[in-house]
């Protein structure tokens, strides 16, 4: 199968599906629910962490590679939930936390015990910092360990200690770790920070000078050459696309780029996202791969984004809409699509005026930092409008709160759950269904070229092309604007009737045989 002919569903374990009532998402849940996502169509998971971790970071906090999470299940159980995937023709990928572990890692735990541990030289240290990188969560991202009286790095939380790549025994384990789970039947990574395991300690923290030769020493072997890899990698442009993703490079299928989504004030900001940027730069990003003749990624949610149905559609009146028409982008887009759970449901940002309904680390500390400079009001709609518990609040499979969950549910859970759309007469679900049927049944969608007809402030158009046929998507932004003209066959679109003009939030998708 090649990569184009993949759709992703990503899971979130801790909350997708709690099948024994604790509190937390299991092996079992995410088991119990593959018909669901046999149903929806998708032919691919990507599953976030679930190894054993302290949970400063929800996971990615790893204190054990070759482990489960007891709280998730067992080695066991994870086995036959890898073979209950592969038995209904979905692939499996997970995520490979490179760059940094727990400090609870028996790594780091030998390694602060002394400057003469043989486990020293598998951290960074430092007598001063050398520079003034800052953590991604805030503060100094150098901190100091009386003990030993030298800093250790740590890109991310106080509590994730970056790992030093330039140490052969670092890379050799890392191999190893990836090779245990491909033993065991995994297809593939999803590699968390990737472009930041080489450091650059002269300029910024990432894409060093030894990322390249790296990464192939990971994926290049002949072990791991074939296997789907996908790397979070925020510096990859126009650039180095090419020797990340090239098909004579050895080291990755594809990468994740985030251009289309960095678009306003930083991270916890209320402005308004534009639709229209967003769709620019990702019909330019594609535009750039296929010149490159390189694989992209097609997306609009993960873990770490707040929902885009809130961030650039309308999740009220037009919220099935906004859906439907975002993930239309995404599905028919060149490349890899990848959605990402609740999406297909349109669900929601969630909206809390009390800090203990959060739980995410960047926004506690976020909240510390401003409380006492930020009204209460201003606070609480920043953190809610980009707050990563957007993604990770419950998976709502119906309209029953469960009270001891280790996160609050969505404030739209009564209204906005699996039972209630998969019943619905405007569902996203069957919607997102059809749009992947269609991606399935259509060449062009998969091996197609891409075209990009028309980005206005009302309207986004572009074509998948073959020498066969010509699929185009015409979407409106958000208003009422007249249909271009279209030539071809009327496929589908997210409204009952399609008229003169697209009304807000419109798709329509035409196809046209040469």
């Amino acid at each position: 199968m090649k990569p184009q002919d993949l759709v992703f569903y990503q899971i979130y374990p801790r909350s997708f599906c709690d099948a024994n009532g604790d509190g937390e998402g299991d092996v079992a849940g995410i088991i119990s629910k593959i018909p669901y996502l046999k149903d929806l169509g998708v032919n691919a998971v990507w599953i976030s962490p679930c190894f054993r971790s302290p949970g400063v970071d929800s996971g990615y906090d790893i204190s054990d590679y070759r482990d489960i999470d007891p709280r998730t299940g067992d080695l066991s159980s994870f086995c036959r939930m890898i073979d209950a995937f592969h038995a209904v023709g979905i692939k499996v990928i997970l995520d490979f936390v490179a760059n940094h572990t727990s400090t609870e890692h028996p790594w780091f735990l030998e390694a602060k015990s002394s400057k003469d541990n043989p486990y020293r030289d598998y951290y960074i240290w430092r007598k001063t910092p050398p520079n003034d990188w800052q953590s991604a969560f805030g503060g100094s991202a150098w901190e100091y360990d009386a003990a030993t009286e030298e800093y250790y790095l740590h890109s991310y939380a106080v509590e994730q200690a970056d790992l030093n790549w330039e140490n052969p025994k670092v890379r050799e384990e890392m191999c190893a770790v990836v090779d245990f789970w491909l033993d065991l039947g995994v297809d593939g990574f999803r590699c968390d920070v990737l472009d930041q395991i080489s450091k650059d300690f002269a300029g910024q923290n990432g894409n060093g000078p030894r990322l390249h030769e790296f990464i192939r020493e990971l994926f290049g072997r002949e072990k791991t050459k074939d296997i789907f890899t996908v790397g979070e990698c925020w510096s990859a442009d126009g650039e180095n696309v090419r020797q990340l993703c090239g098909a004579d490079r050895g080291e990755l299928t594809t990468v994740f780029t985030f251009g289309h989504l960095c678009l306003d004030g930083g991270k916890f900001t209320t402005d308004r996202a534009s639709l229209k940027e967003a769709c620019r730069r990702l019909a330019e990003w594609q535009t750039l791969c296929e010149t490159l003749g390189v694989i992209n990624t097609a997306f609009f949610e993960n873990h770490d984004l707040p929902r885009a149905v809130s961030r650039f559609g309308d999740d009220g009146q037009y919220r099935y809409e906004s859906a439907t028409l975002l993930g239309a982008i995404v599905l028919l887009s060149r490349g890899v699509p990848f959605l990402y759970q609740g999406q297909e449901l349109g669900l929601t940002n969630s909206h809390y005026t009390d800090v203990s309904m959060f739980r995410d680390v960047e926004i506690l500390n976020y909240y510390e930092t401003n409380k006492d400079t930020l009204s209460p009001d201003e606070l609480f709609a920043r953190i809610c409008a980009g707050g990563r518990d957007n993604a990770r609040r419950p998976m709502p499979w119906d309209e029953i709160s469960q009270d001891n969950f280790w996160i609050p549910d969505g404030t739209r859970r009564a209204e906005i759950n699996a039972r209630a759309d998969l019943s619905a007469q405007r569902s996203v679900y069957r919607t997102f269904q059809r749009l992947i049927d269609l991606r399935k049944a259509e060449p062009a969608l998969r091996e197609g070229g891409f075209v990009c007809r028309e980005i206005t402030d009302d309207r986004f158009v572009f074509s998948r092309v073959t020498a066969e046929e010509e699929i185009t998507l015409v979407c409106s932004l958000g208003k009422s604007t007249p249909i271009p003209s279209c030539e071809g066959e009327l496929l589908f679109s997210n409204y009952e009737k399609v008229g003169e003009d697209l009304l807000p939030y419109q798709f329509v998708i035409f196809k046209k045989r040469s």
